[in-house]
């Protein structure tokens, strides 16, 4: 999971909890359904937490932290013609403007620093559990991307191997996915929200697509034990 400082986004967690082998009649691609969305404010960061249940018949479900490379590496650095790493002074006329999600600064490239700022893809498979956002305004949902300034950021995340050791076993059971700020009622105050969410397996297998019911963060606040 990423470390995030943008504007109070700190970061995201992930419980898992699981049934090994349960009826061989699960799906391959896996299939959710939507639990539960709760607001746990603290006295620190918040927590949106969103609750899914799982199956899946192979149990290839979650990343570790070593789950880096292809094909679930963070970044896909851009070339030109030539083979040279595209840095921001010498960006051609279709690369964007400087901002977090498309340039990196001094990163890595193949065990090595690069000192310059290098334009990047973000690979969508480096994740595991796909969130997006929806605010209704007027009468219509329309999608909050916390991509788009000035956030440049993203919720999507990941949460762990279910299986730690063999695999090609089916497993049902629930995730818990924790995304933390201190920026919630800033944003969304008292608009009506839904948080739309899918997961993928490690064949890249990505299952439906579940929505939460239409709710305010105070409809689904959670009081402090």
């Amino acid at each position: 999971m990423r470390f995030k400082n943008y504007l109070g986004i700190i970061f995201l967690f992930a419980t898992v909890a699981a049934c090994i082998s349960p009826p061989d009649n699960f799906p391959t691609v896996p299939v959710i359904t939507f639990e539960s969305l709760v607001y746990a404010p603290t006295s620190g960061a918040d927590s949106l937490i969103v609750g899914i249940d799982f199956q899946d018949a192979e149990g290839d479900l979650g990343l570790s932290a070593t789950d880096v490379n292809p094909p679930f590496n963070p970044l896909n650095f851009q070339r030109d013609g030539a083979g040279n790493l595209i840095t921001y002074s010498k960006r051609p006329p279709e690369a964007p403007r400087y901002n977090p999600i498309d340039w990196q600064i001094n990163p890595r490239v193949n065990n090595v620093e690069v000192k310059d700022t290098v334009w990047v893809k973000q690979n969508p498979d480096q994740y595991n559990i796909f969130v997006r956002f929806f605010r209704k305004r007027n009468g219509v949902f329309t999608e909050f991307r916390w991509q788009d300034p000035p956030f440049f950021t993203t919720f999507n995340g990941r949460f762990p191997r279910i299986l730690t050791s063999t695999e090609g076993q089916s497993v049902e059971g629930n995730i818990k996915y924790g995304m933390l700020s201190s920026g919630w009622e800033a944003i969304f105050r008292n608009d009506t929200l839904r948080i739309d969410v899918e997961i993928q397996d490690r064949a890249l297998n990505k299952s439906n697509q579940v929505s939460s019911d239409e709710v305010t963060l105070r409809q689904i606040t959670r009081n402090s034990p």
